[in-house]
């Protein structure tokens, strides 16, 4: 006698990036495939599957729904429950349930896929050039996203209407696009416009290749991309990247550039089989290269550096500019110095006028700002320097049941997380909050990521700086919500355990230009004992002169001749040092002054700032155009210091109340005597980094010996000097020490607001 099939019915909750991906065409046919019946829809929360069918075609079907998901699909849970079986007569996908208060993870926007690109670039196909060609496995969903569920009328698509084609393609659940909410095509979707620097339409039957012999022209021109505005042209075109320098009021820091393809890379760059898979990856982010000599690119594209920022088209409008381009172009962000990116039409009109000579532009509003990543390959690791396109807003994981708390980050490469469940939600790159644009921009975003994951904070976390936009935002919010003040390197090191999932103690190390202590001076070189429930510093570089405060951090040499005062006295200033020739004699006299008197002349323990000074003492850059610029410069002489080999300068480590303060006299002297002999500036940038990690590794011994603590946390934006962090992790390891580094958040200011979040959600238990 035959046996009875076993029928089933499972009610499913598929909860992640579930929507906006092909899942639910991915599990229609799935449903096919194993003949079952039922339904699937969105909801606000997650996927809900309701499948029945013989018992074992429905243990295939669970199998495969776990590992065989749609690629830029991410789950991160499923519920499964049995129930009788009812009256199912086929397997359909129902409509989208809004939910109150519910919430689902949202997609960053997505890299162009291959299909994608394959029809961009047929001719025979009905997309043929079109540059906003997309499909449920690539295209925009952050930058077009206003609120969940994650349906069309929900996004800055809605006012196109799909031609019957497109209809069609978006109804049927065997296609690619499939509900996929950005879908268009010629007849019916976005459509691009190129103007000239007045706003004015230029007649043209193909603006991209109108815009492309506009570049190989040497012009100018103001792109709209998926985030916003990016400012290009040829990028072997001295002429014109000259020119961009000049009306962006950006004479050296570095712009990034697109190359068609892998082999362009590597005709410019060295490329490892990891940084091309970063480069190739969905996230697509600018990834710091070493620069070939040989390289094509025009070395005012990164002026001194031996690093250059490359990056691959990630949308079909990028593929189909650069297709003829014959060169690679820069790709920077369209704003001024500071500023937020320009997002929409007639605000880039507005704010890059005077920049651009052209304006490519199109009709698809943008509705979150969103910069371009930025990344690095460190000892076969990725660790992301600046966050954004392609990996915010999908959450850190969290190792812990978190509160709902905002975190309002620093002052600089600002961030702000948001925490609920075991997630914290990292804003996209803000920028530095310097002005009311940005302001606006961090408030904007704030708003959007509280309604998209539906958080109401019940604790604030915020710097001690009470200068800092960023806290002052927060302390405005006093009687509405707990306030909870974090010290910034605490932060940092808080911010490297959560990125790490690590909540035992560690030794943390956090370098970095400028941080308020607890003390009331200016922090940046320093040793703590952490773990989320507090820290002890028990660890630091001695406090030296900052003369005139935040003029010495724009121009070095009077770090310098501070810390040679402070240190080596006068006579120090007698020896004919390059840099001092340069210097006004009025200006040496008012440091001397600063320094004696104490007045406008903060104390500092900052390692960024130590490296501002050997910078300027040894005459490779004394005055600075942009953020870390000295210490970038002095990294990149120290490439070429062979002859130092492994050898470091002389210091001192004296004990106060238990903490280990690092003296800096002998190493100055030391530099000096150097300098006098004639000891190349590349020498001594490689011993200078020598004894840097020399010193980093001899101080967490010491804390070691009385704690026991054998993890070491390196956090703060000093650890994005490449050469220093490779140092220092390899003398770490050689004496016994496990090492945290970040990966998903940046080392910089950029990852503070993921550490106060953290810290604030145990200090309110």
């Amino acid at each position: 006698m035959a046996k009875v099939a076993t029928i089933e019915l499972a009610r499913i909750s598929a909860w992640g990036v579930v929507q906006g991906v092909g899942f639910r065409p991915f599990v229609y046919r799935l449903a096919t495939k194993y003949e079952l019946k039922g339904w699937v829809c969105n909801t606000s929360e997650d996927v809900k599957i309701e499948v029945q069918g013989e018992s074992k075609d429905l243990q295939h079907f669970l199998k495969e729904l776990q590992e065989n998901v749609p690629p830029q699909a991410r789950i991160e849970g499923i519920s499964v429950t049995y129930h009788p079986p009812t009256d199912y007569k086929a397997f359909e996908i129902g409509h989208s349930i809004a939910q109150e208060g519910k919430y689902q993870l949202v997609s960053p926007d997505i890299a162009t896929c291959q299909d994608c690109r394959r029809e961009v670039f047929d001719a025979a196909d009905r997309r043929y050039h079109y540059p906003f060609t997309n499909c449920t496995n690539c295209g925009p969903r952050f930058t077009i996203i206003q609120d969940i569920p994650y349906d069309r009328p929900m996004t800055t698509m809605r006012s196109f209407k799909m031609c019957s084609e497109c209809q069609a393609e978006y109804d049927d659940p065997l296609n690619r696009r499939f509900h996929a909410q950005p879908n268009a095509c010629p007849k019916c979707g976005p459509q691009l416009e190129l103007l000239d620097a007045r706003g004015e339409h230029i007649s043209s039957s193909d603006p991209i290749a109108a815009a492309r012999l506009l570049l190989q022209d040497g012009r100018i021109v103001a792109l709209k991309g998926l985030g916003g505005f990016l400012l290009t042209c040829n990028a072997t075109d001295n002429g014109a990247v000259r020119a961009l320098r000049q009306r962006k009021k950006r004479p050296f820091k570095p712009f990034a550039v697109m190359v068609a393809d892998i082999a362009e890379a590597r005709k410019n760059c060295h490329v490892s089989e990891q940084e091309e898979k970063l480069l190739l990856s969905p996230q697509s982010p600018i990834v710091l290269l070493r620069w070939q000599s040989e390289s094509r690119v025009c070395q005012s594209v990164a002026p001194n550096l031996k690093y250059l920022g490359v990056m691959l088209p990630y949308t079909p409008l990028h593929h189909t500019l650069i297709e003829e381009a014959g060169a690679p172009l820069v790709m920077t962000s369209g704003n001024l110095s500071e500023e937020p990116i320009a997002k929409d039409n007639d605000e880039a009109l507005r704010r890059l006028y005077g920049i651009a000579d052209y304006f490519l532009v199109h009709n698809r509003d943008i509705y979150a700002r969103y910069d371009d990543s930025v990344a690095m390959v460190e000892r076969d690791s990725v660790q992301i320097t600046r966050r954004a396109r392609g990996y915010a807003p999908y959450p850190i994981h969290l190792s812990f049941q978190a509160k709902q708390v905002l975190a309002c980050g620093a002052e600089q490469k600002t961030t702000f997380c948001l925490t609920r469940d075991n997630y914290a939600f990292i804003s996209q790159h803000i920028g530095d909050l310097e002005n009311l644009e940005t302001m606006e921009h961090f408030e904007n975003t704030l708003a959007l990521y509280r309604e998209l994951f539906r958080i109401r904070p019940e604790a604030v976390a915020y710097d001690l700086h009470l200068e800092y936009l960023s806290t002052k935002y927060a302390l405005g919010l006093a009687g509405r919500f707990k306030l909870v003040p974090v010290q910034h390197h605490y932060a940092h090191i808080a911010s490297c355990m959560a990125d790490n999932g690590v909540e035992t103690p560690v030794i943390g190390v956090s370098f970095d230009g400028t941080g308020y202590g607890s003390d009331d001076h200016i922090w940046g070189g320093e040793f703590l004992v952490a773990d989320y429930n507090g820290f002890k510093r028990v660890g630091h570089l001695e406090y030296l002169p900052l003369p005139g405060g935040e003029a010495a951090i724009k121009k070095p040499y009077r770090i310098a001749l501070g810390y040679l005062l402070k240190l080596l006295g006068e006579d120090s200033l007698k020896a004919g040092l390059p840099f001092l020739k340069q210097t006004d004699l009025v200006e040496i006299d008012l440091v001397k002054r600063q320094v004696q008197t104490g007045l406008n002349s903060p104390l500092t323990s900052s390692m960024g700032r130590l490296f501002d000074a050997v910078s300027a003492l040894i005459n490779v850059r004394g005055e600075i155009d942009y953020e870390g610029q000295a210490a970038v410069e002095l990294e990149m002489a120290a490439y070429d210091g062979s002859e130092a080999g492994n050898s470091s300068y002389p210091y001192s480590i004296a004990e106060w109340d238990d903490v280990s303060v690092v003296h800096l006299q002998e190493l100055f002297s030391a530099i000096l005597k150097d300098m006098l002999q004639g000891v190349s500036k590349a020498n001594i940038s490689a011993r200078f980094h020598n004894t840097v990690a020399k010193m980093v590794c001899e101080v967490c011994q010491e804390v070691s010996r009385s704690t026991g603590i054998k993890q070491v946390a390196l956090s703060g934006g000093v650890f994005q000097n490449r050469l220093l962090l490779r140092n220092v992790i390899a003398l770490l390891e050689s004496a016994g020490f496990s090492v945290l580094t970040h990966r998903q958040v940046p080392c910089n200011d950029g990852g503070i607001s993921l550490g106060q979040a953290v810290v604030a959600n145990f200090a309110i238990i």
